[in-house]
């Protein structure tokens, strides 16, 4: 016969906890799903100019962005259910929260689009895509 007795758990297990050290780590992580850089392992090469990094600022964008990101996916034939779950969805959210520019041919700077993202190497995409959807579950609470 198995012996079903547990552990009794001593009643100042859970008194080390330093509350101010846990609030600050739990406002740090609010505000880093919001706005973040992501650190490449590798340089990353798009259109001819390199990056070490990308930076996000998924706490600019707006109820318009959201709309407008529906609005290109059912374009191309793409209805968005959940955006949460919709990697379409959050790649284009991530290129707009993006505020990394490339300078085209002629001068002039723009930002990075979904399809710089989508050239990123699978492991650095899923990084980006897993901070979008974090952000937009964070926004849900």
């Amino acid at each position: 016969m198995a012996d079903t007795k547990k552990a009794a758990v001593p009643a100042d297990a859970f008194s080390t906890v330093d509350h101010d050290e846990y609030a600050a780590a739990e406002a740090q992580a609010k505000e880093s799903v919001g706005n973040f850089t992501l650190k490449l392992k590798k340089p990353f090469t798009y259109e001819g100019q390199t990056f070490d990094e990308l930076n996000f600022d998924f706490e600019g964008l707006t109820g318009d962005d959201a709309l407008a990101i529906e609005d290109e996916l059912q374009a191309i034939g793409k209805p968005t259910i959940s955006p949460t779950f919709s990697g379409q969805f959050l790649v284009r959210m991530a290129a707009r929260a993006c505020t990394n520019t490339i300078v085209d041919a002629s001068g002039h700077p723009r930002r990075i689009g979904d399809d710089a993202l989508r050239a990123l190497p699978i492991f650095e995409f899923n990084r980006v895509r897993g901070k979008a959807r974090s952000f937009l579950l964070a926004s849900e609470l």
